[in-house]
C-alpha cells in the first residue's frame, strides 16, 4: 500500500489515528483487538494498521503497551494507596512477574522502585542512553537548594480556584519539537474565519503526558486556540472541551527558557500545601503574543486541575 504525500491526505490521516488514539485511552483497561481500534477510525484492519505506525512511529501494539505502562507509571505516583496487583490487572498484565519485567524494561526500574523514588523526592525520567531511553534522575540545582521558593514568590502569583469550561480548537502535536509550528497552521486555519479578530482571543497548551513518565519525543499535547462560540472544523483541526473545576493557577511573566523552572515549582508547591492532581490535563493559557512584549516575555497562567 501507498501512502499519499498530499496535506489534505494526511490530515485526513492524522484526524483518524486521533480518534483511534482517544479511543485507545479510554479503553486501555479493556481486551483492545486490532479490529475494534480500527473500527474506531474508520478503517478496514489492515489499511488502519499500516496508517498508525506511519503517522506515530509505533507499531499499534507498541503504543498501546507503552500508553497502559505509563498509566501505571501514573497511578505509582500520584495513588500510594492503589496495591500493585490491582494495577497490573487493570492495565492488562496477567501476573505481577509479567508486570514487573515489562515494567522495568521500559523504565529501568521496578514497578516499586519506581513508586519509591519518584514522586516524593521531586524526581523525574530524563531522556538517557538506556535502551528504553529513559531513567530517573535529581532534579537541578535550584531546586535541590530549594531557591525555587525565592524564585516563585519574585514571579509568580499562585492561587486556587474554580475556572470555567473551555472550548478550544486544537491540533494534536506530539514531541517537544517544533510546537511554534504547529500553533502557526492552528493560526492560518484560523484567519480566514475572523477567529484571529477576536478581544478575548487566548490560545493554550495542553499537556496529555507528564515528562515524568513519557519520554519527550512522545509526549502528547495539543496546541489551541480558546473559542467564543462553535465553529466547523476539518482535516487535523479539532474541537475539545477542559470542563469546569478546581485548579492551582500561577500567573507568570517569564521567557521560554523558565518553563521548565515554573512548572517545577508549580508541583511542588501543590505538594507543600496538600494538594493532589487528578486525572485531568494541566495546560498553560497565554495571555499575550510574547513577539510584542519588550523583553520576549510571555504572560501566562500554568493550571494544574486538583481534588
Amino acid at each position: 500500500m501507498i501512502i499519499r504525500k498530499d496535506n489534505a491526505a494526511r490530515a485526513d490521516y492524522v484526524q483518524s489515528i486521533n480518534k483511534a488514539i482517544r479511543f485507545i485511552d479510554l479503553h486501555l483497561d479493556e481486551d483492545l483487538t486490532l479490529e475494534m481500534v480500527a473500527a474506531a477510525a474508520c478503517y478496514s484492519p489492515f489499511h488502519f494498521h499500516r496508517v498508525f505506525s506511519v503517522v506515530t512511529k509505533e507499531t499499534l501494539n507498541a503504543y498501546i503497551t507503552r500508553r497502559r505502562l505509563e498509566k501505571a507509571a501514573s497511578v505509582l505516583m500520584r495513588k500510594k494507596e492503589v496495591g500493585l496487583t490491582e494495577i497490573y490487572l487493570k492495565y492488562g498484565f496477567n501476573s505481577n512477574s509479567s508486570f514487573t519485567r515489562t515494567f522495568k524494561k521500559f523504565y529501568g526500574l521496578s514497578p516499586m522502585q519506581f513508586r519509591n523514588n519518584c514522586p516524593d523526592k521531586f524526581s523525574k525520567i530524563r531522556q538517557a542512553d538506556s535502551k528504553n531511553g529513559q531513567k530517573i534522575v535529581a532534579f537541578d540545582k535550584y531546586i535541590c537548594n530549594m531557591d525555587h521558593k525565592q524564585w516563585m514568590e519574585m514571579n509568580a502569583s499562585i492561587e486556587v480556584k474554580e475556572m470555567p469550561q473551555l472550548q478550544m480548537a486544537y491540533i494534536a502535536h506530539v514531541g517537544h519539537d517544533n510546537l511554534a509550528g504547529t500553533f502557526e497552521r492552528l493560526m492560518r486555519w484560523a484567519r480566514p474565519k475572523g477567529l484571529m479578530d477576536w478581544s478575548g482571543l487566548k490560545m493554550a497548551t495542553i499537556y496529555h503526558d507528564s515528562f515524568k513518565i513519557t519520554a519527550p519525543d512522545k509526549v502528547r499535547m495539543s496546541s489551541c486556540m480558546l473559542l467564543q462560540e462553535p465553529v466547523q472544523t476539518d482535516g487535523e483541526i479539532a474541537t475539545l472541551t477542559i470542563n469546569k473545576g478546581k485548579f492551582i493557577v500561577g500567573r507568570f511573566e517569564m521567557t521560554n527558557v523558565d518553563f521548565e523552572k515554573a512548572w517545577t515549582g508549580m508541583f511542588i508547591w501543590l505538594h507543600e500545601n496538600g494538594y493532589k492532581t487528578t486525572d485531568r490535563n494541566p495546560f498553560e493559557l497565554y495571555h499575550n503574543d510574547y513577539r510584542k512584549h519588550p523583553e520576549n516575555k510571555f504572560i501566562v497562567d500554568l493550571c494544574i486541575p486538583v481534588d
